[in-house]
């Protein structure tokens, strides 16, 4: 990709989460999911990893999506769009992993989060969030598994990068990389953001401006 290519890809990002997003659904299950329309961006990661966090950084917008210091708080499929606006929507999913909560509580979660994963033909990309400081544990290798299965495409995006030494943060995106390899469903290379210093947001906007351009322009080719 050239410079004026990735210069471009990061302005229509800007743009694009300049726009006016709003919560417009929450669905407890899976017959409560709103009706597929345009593409759906989703946000998978342990409780706690950050994702309204950086759900509220992308669209600068501090108190979109609910964040807490308790995890296990998200027990839903929270999705955001701009009224008005039918291509993109983002899904901020239940955080998974967390040991504290009733143990029937935390399946049903799991099974949300799994067959959403499977059976969402609108779900266009799965962002898996991982905390910087810790890398993949037993628990996210269990999420990719289930994206592998799906051949949705995912990409794993490190959270709090701000909170890691750049060495440490530069072994971390390595070792990521590398088990990667062994999912076939994943984008080889690794973002590392913080949602508290604005860190890779610009680049993280920009991929999904990409994918956005290139699903419209696939859709504009079929219809000819």
């Amino acid at each position: 990709m050239t410079d004026d290519k990735d210069a471009k890809l990061i302005e229509t990002g800007r743009k694009l989460f300049t726009r006016d997003w709003q919560f417009i659904w929450a669905s407890p299950s899976i017959a409560t999911l709103p009706p597929m329309d345009g593409l759906e961006i989703a946000f998978a990661g342990r409780s706690n990893v950050g994702k309204s966090s950086l759900i509220n950084a992308l669209t600068g917008r501090n108190a979109l999506a609910r964040t807490s210091h308790t995890p296990g708080r998200t027990q839903e499929l929270i999705f955001f769009e701009v009224p008005g606006k039918k291509d993109l929507r983002l899904v901020d999913m239940p955080g998974y992993g967390y040991a504290k909560a009733p143990k029937t509580q935390v399946a049903s979660w799991t099974e949300l989060i799994h067959k959403f994963l499977l059976g969402r033909a609108s779900l266009a990309r799965v962002y898996v969030l991982i905390d910087a400081r810790h890398g993949l544990k037993d628990v996210d290798l269990e999420i990719l598994g289930t994206l592998d299965r799906s051949a949705v495409s995912y990409q794993i995006v490190l959270t709090k990068a701000d909170q890691v030494k750049a060495s440490e943060l530069q072994s971390r995106i390595t070792e990521t990389e590398a088990a990667l390899a062994k999912h076939p469903a994943a984008f080889p290379n690794v973002l590392a953001t913080s949602s508290r210093s604005s860190t890779g947001m610009a680049e993280l906007r920009a991929a999904m401006a990409k994918l956005l351009e290139e699903r419209t322009s696939s859709r504009l080719h079929s219809a000819c």
